[in-house]
């Protein structure tokens, strides 16, 4: 019994460590990875250096953008920082999502 509370605070230690560093950095690369896979040809997108770009071309490593008329440039797929807006086919996704919280109130107010 005496062992065990000698390595209970190191215990404790590990699992506040756990819980407020090491769970939330892998949920946040698993977002990150998630939103690499998803990005398609047409998708308005920021790198990382801050250049501002539409994707032309996709490979499973590179991603070429087109950043003004008749200017592409090849960048790393891990260079995207973030999708600002998708292409035509994902607004088409969005819009029900719009719809669901006018289902959601009439069906406050039918239970009401």
């Amino acid at each position: 019994m005496d062992g065990l509370t000698n390595f209970l605070p190191i215990i404790i230690m590990f699992a506040i460590f756990y819980f407020l560093l090491i769970r939330p950095q892998q949920k946040k690369a698993k977002q990150r990875n998630a939103m690499l896979a998803a990005v398609k040809k047409g998708d308005k997108i920021v790198t990382i250096g801050g250049m501002h770009g539409t994707i032309q071309e996709l490979t499973d490593d590179t991603v070429t953008l087109r950043v003004a008329h008749n200017v592409n440039i090849t960048f790393d797929r891990g260079a995207i920082n973030s999708v600002t807006s998708a292409s035509a086919a994902a607004p088409a996704k969005t819009e029900p999502a719009k719809a669901e919280p006018a289902k959601a109130e009439e069906a406050t107010e039918e239970a009401k």
